[in-house]
């Protein structure tokens, strides 16, 4: 009986545990990375990718990017723990250690470099690592808690999965592999900052120089309205360069014209209720895009 009691308490201890390094990967976060980097992939190629490059591909991308999820929580767990958003992860709530984390990101970050250079290429694999470098390092240590402009200068490495996913397959980066970059590097201000308009009081408390907390609301407003409207025209360009067909025009400019009419709400009309919404619709929003440019690039074979 006690041993069957022990049992049970190993098996519930060793499940939350693993519930907790899981989430430290920031699970929904890089399911968005890698699907952008698989869609990425399959662009590069009229044909289908070659299995072994997008399975190892897809779990490398993955896992370096959890890593560096890691790596960001790590950092900032005095943050996370007095912001209401991020208060519920597990290094603030002390169900790991300090150590423990970065043993996991060093463990979990190597194996997916490990994957990128035995079983892709070298290309994707420093690519990845320096993607790793640019989120974890640059964006969290250094311009996070510095700058109000840290996210369109960090966007830079959030917007780099479909990159690595062209050199996966490739071996190269070509024009169309910085275009689907160039999307996501527009896509990023108007989707966090929708995000910190309505979490201004969280980021003050935490002490960290989001926009609408060192140049107010208004101005974030603006922002937002300013850089969806970059988007939009920069969501065109993959039909402009005959990258892809009138299927792609159509949804992007659907998709696009939801997303500015959310962004002149915001900045006409601001309510958190407006802001929270155009922050779920961005993430549906890329998605989306993402998908159409799939679908379209298989309709025009």
């Amino acid at each position: 009986m006690n041993t069957q009691v022990l049992s049970s308490g190993l098996a519930k201890t060793f499940a939350q545990r693993a519930r907790s390094f899981y989430a430290l990967t920031k699970p929904r976060v890089v399911s968005l990375i890698v699907f952008t980097a698989v869609i990425g992939m399959l662009l590069a190629t009229p044909g289908a990718a070659p299995t072994q490059i997008l399975l190892a591909a897809t779990l490398g991308i993955a896992l370096v990017a959890g890593a560096a999820a890691a790596v960001n929580c790590l950092v900032e767990q005095r943050i996370d723990a007095v912001m209401q958003r991020t208060r519920w992860r597990p290094l603030p709530r002390g169900e790991l250690s300090g150590l423990q984390t970065l043993v996991f990101a060093g463990v979990v970050g190597g194996l997916g470099l490990w994957l990128l250079a035995n079983f892709v290429n070298p290309l994707t694999m420093w690519l990845t690592l320096a993607t790793f470098v640019g989120y974890a390092i640059v964006y969290t240590v250094i311009l996070k808690p510095a700058t109000p402009q840290n996210i369109v200068i960090g966007g830079a490495s959030g917007a780099m999965p479909p990159v690595l996913g062209w050199a996966a397959v490739t071996g190269e980066v070509h024009t169309e592999a910085m275009l689907l970059f160039l999307i996501i590097f527009a896509w990023t201000p108007p989707h966090f900052w929708a995000l910190a308009l309505y979490r201004t009081a969280d980021y003050a408390k935490a002490g960290l120089p989001m926009l609408p907390v060192t140049h107010g609301k208004a101005y974030t407003r603006l922002q937002v309205l300013l850089y969806t409207i970059i988007l939009f025209a920069v969501s065109l360009l993959p039909y402009a360069i005959r990258m892809s067909g009138v299927l792609y025009l159509v949804a992007a400019c659907a998709l696009g014209a939801v997303y500015l009419g959310y962004a002149i709400r915001v900045y006409a009309a601001y309510s958190d209720r407006v802001a929270r919404a155009m922050f779920r619709y961005s993430i549906i929003y890329l998605a989306t895009l993402f998908g159409a440019l799939l679908v379209d690039h298989y309709l025009a074979r």
